[in-house]
């Protein structure tokens, strides 16, 4: 079996940091490992609008990275990915190293 990764990979993996590149997309990955929340909550987190909220989370959705479930009105996220979590710690060293 051929273990080397091939283009595609790279792109979905791309599309996992580019998913991540926002800071206000950052800070609900990290409520949501913490565990489920409405979109409510985390636009008051972020301090955006519901839409804006929405729309980052759909990329997140897209990417696998979060999951959703509809109840009622309200639209609950969850985080499927704690792996990603391990990345971020990873991502804090770095800018530790750095000072």
């Amino acid at each position: 079996m051929n273990n080397t990764p091939k283009p595609a990979d790279f792109k979905r993996q791309a599309l996992v940091f580019k998913a991540l590149a926002h800071p206000g997309r950052l800070l609900m990955v990290t409520e949501l490992s913490k565990g489920e929340r409405c979109v409510c909550e985390l636009a008051k987190l972020v301090g955006s609008e519901m839409p804006t909220v929405s729309r980052h989370l759909s990329l997140l959705k897209h990417a696998g990275i979060v999951e959703d479930e509809k109840r009622g009105t309200q639209v609950f996220y969850r985080l499927v990915t704690p792996c990603v979590m391990n990345f971020f710690q990873c991502l804090a060293a770095v800018q530790e190293g750095r000072k």
